[in-house]
């Protein structure tokens, strides 16, 4: 892709399902469905009481404006203890009741809307059923653990003309939107390159033997759609890097450096998609790679992801650089950067809060910075949103379009891994894979039942 007039590059960024969600409506009139008036509280369901609903569920309290009537985990403990944080959080006869089964939560009526922190091969299983029980959703990345999977939840959300926002928080920082804007104006010129990284220190684990779950726990409904197995700590603890529930650190932390380049650069579908690598630290349960190189192909453009697990010396954004509105990451070592090369400039993108500085070329082997934005981490701003579109009925920051499509770029670099380096030609006009039966099976899951997305949402 050669940069575009910033009118060109912004229609078509809006044609794809990419522009900002200012002044898009799910419905054309609001009102012909159920939303929070702006006086009164948006009621929530939690579905996932560990890791990250662990900070969720606290800020969107702290809002002011919503309020949890359930915690639900398939580990009743997990579910319990958060309701017993939140409820005094909310303050006294606002307990909020503790289930294994979040589907009970989807029956109540006054329930507005359900904040999904599972791990990934829950995301869309539990973003659909909601959907269809007619709550707004606000869902983790990556969005799906399939390219099938995103589909449905597309459909559904239109369907059922529901809000469903994506986790991935860096749509809704300001000083991104200015970077957008810096590239959409044509000052970084003709892009041609794009590099995504994410390096960091995740080395595998043992592989420990089947026993009992522990107390409380329903492990039918964690493992939920995945094969059958019996209860395995490795699989409870491991999940990030087993095939069966997630699809390695390219899903997990990269799908947020993912999502950002490909909303900055405007770009959709790749033609075709390599991957290879490997999991060069075999001694162990995990399966995914713990080194990967992709490569997207467009007109005029490539774009490359590069991933390794055991590089400590790689520094994650800080949460002091996070906060601050004048300090930037040490990018040469920044685990989590972005790098777009255009023929006025080399744009560096740091994700939640890390900014964006354009560099001309050195004097005196000095740096020379042309143009740079900074602002703290969004997680609040992307909260405001999704309540803010719960009232209005417009499409969110990150709606799921937009989550859906970039985590087929996660998919899609991730079947060509698994088929050996195989490059996968891909067909935007039904996002499958072109002339690949074997690239295909890999394009859904087999669902265990009760744990089904029908095909008919």
């Amino acid at each position: 892709m050669s940069t575009l007039h910033r009118r060109e590059f912004l229609g078509r960024s809006q044609k794809a399902g990419l522009g900002l969600a200012a002044g898009l409506t799910i419905l054309s009139d609001p009102k012909s469905v159920s939303a929070a008036p702006a006086n009164e509280k948006v009621f929530l369901a939690q579905v996932g009481c560990g890791g990250r609903g662990g900070s969720l569920a606290p800020g969107f309290v702290a809002r002011g404006d919503c309020q949890y009537l359930y915690c639900c985990d398939p580990d009743i403990n997990r579910a319990q203890g958060m309701a017993k944080a939140l409820g005094s959080q909310q303050g006294a006869g606002k307990l909020p009741n503790a289930l294994q089964d979040f589907r009970k939560a989807l029956d109540d009526r006054s329930v507005d809307a359900v904040v999904i922190a599972t791990p990934d091969h829950w995301h869309a299983p539990a973003t659909v059923w909601a959907c269809q029980a007619e709550k707004d959703v606000y869902v983790e990345k990556p969005a799906t653990h399939s390219c099938w999977e995103g589909q449905k939840m597309v459909e559904a959300a239109r369907k059922y003309k529901r809000v469903v926002q994506i986790g991935t928080q860096n749509r809704s920082a300001a000083h991104n939107m200015e970077a957008r804007e810096y590239i959409a104006s044509g000052k970084l010129g003709k892009i041609h390159f794009c590099r995504i990284f994410n390096q960091k220190d995740w080395g595998n684990f043992p592989r420990q033997p089947d026993g009992d779950p522990p107390k409380g726990l329903d492990w039918d409904m964690w493992n939920g759609a995945a094969p059958q197995a019996n209860y395995n700590p490795t699989l409870y603890g491991g999940w990030h890097h087993l095939w069966r529930y997630s699809g390695g650190d390219i899903a997990n932390d990269a799908s947020h450096q993912i999502d950002l380049a490909r909303w900055l650069l405007g770009v959709d579908y790749p033609k075709t998609v390599y991957s290879t690598g490997g999991r060069f630290n075999s001694e162990g349960a995990a399966e995914t790679p713990d080194t990967q190189v992709a490569l997207y192909d467009f007109d005029n453009l490539l774009v490359s992801f590069e991933l390794t697990l055991w590089t400590p010396y790689m520094l994650k954004i800080s949460p002091t650089i996070r906060e601050s509105l004048t300090e930037y990451p040490y990018w040469p070592q920044c685990a989590t950067r972005i790098e777009i090369y255009g023929e006025k400039g080399l744009m560096i993108v740091g994700r939640h809060g890390g900014g964006w500085q354009v560099f001309d070329r050195p004097k005196s082997e000095k740096p020379v910075v042309k143009a740079q934005g900074n602002g703290k981490f969004p997680d609040p701003e992307h909260k405001e949103n999704f309540v803010a579109c719960i009232r209005s009925r417009q499409l969110p920051n990150a709606d799921v379009g937009h989550g859906h499509l970039s985590a087929l770029w996660i998919h899609y670099a991730n079947i060509s891994y698994r088929l050996g380096g195989q490059k996968v030609a891909i067909d935007p006009k039904t996002e499958q894979i072109a002339g690949n039966e074997e690239a295909m099976k890999l394009f859904r899951r087999e669902y265990r039942k009760p744990w089904v997305i029908e095909d008919r949402v």
